[in-house]
């Protein structure tokens, strides 16, 4: 983040992301709906995909992530993209941390943002070693979400309060976001993904346009 937006966004006692600041207003926190608002702008939200469509598209961006996850060739682990500190063995530990983090907050009733801040522990050193972290947590996002209360209730988030199907969607198109940039590693890396995920299996989903935004 650029540091000088930082500090005026402390000024304002605010101190993570998403803000906005108009004059002497503030608007913190992810809610569309409040933004526009806030904004001065007409709002139209799409259809918002049902919990269960959600949960079996968290699933299949899961599933491609360790597929890619085991494709990345050792010596490339490392790798970064310009502009970004994140190196692909971060990248692809962290698609599956912000998944379980959905869990995690469900139980716990709030999401802070440091549990998507963590990089990747020395005990999961390498591809195949995340996309076995990958299939645990599929797992347990599977316990959970196919109880009746797996997609139930309000959490309080880093950035604003969130209903369960709110930051499940978050939780989804975030870690879809992530995939579409782990492709474009392997593209670098000279590596053809195994069976990707293409534009239908991103459809519903208010994902950004770019693939680094």
């Amino acid at each position: 983040m650029n540091p000088e937006a930082l500090k005026d966004l402390e000024r304002h006692g605010i101190r993570t992301v998403p803000a906005v600041i108009m004059g002497d207003r503030t608007f913190h926190g992810w809610n569309p709906r409040g933004l526009a608002h806030f904004v001065g702008v007409e709002y139209s939200e799409s259809e918002r995909l049902s919990p269960c469509e959600l949960t079996e598209r968290l699933d299949r961006i899961l599933e491609a992530a360790q597929r890619a996850m085991r494709q990345v060739p050792e010596q490339h682990l490392g790798m970064v993209a310009p502009d970004r500190a994140r190196t692909v063995r971060d990248l692809g530990y962290h698609i599956f941390r912000l998944s379980v983090a959905y869990q995690e907050a469900m139980e716990q009733g709030y999401l802070p943002k440091e549990w998507l801040q963590e990089g990747a522990p020395p005990e999961i050193p390498d591809g195949p070693a995340i996309a076995l972290y990958g299939q645990n947590v599929r797992g347990r996002l599977s316990d959970w979400l196919g109880r009746p209360e797996g997609c139930r209730g309000l959490v309080n988030s880093y950035y604003g309060p969130q209903t369960a199907h709110e930051l499940l969607e978050r939780t989804t198109w975030h870690a879809a976001q992530h995939l579409r940039q782990l492709y474009v590693f392997l593209e670098r890396m000279e590596v053809t993904p195994d069976y990707p995920l293409t534009d239908e299996d991103y459809k519903g989903l208010p994902i950004p346009k770019e693939v680094w935004s």
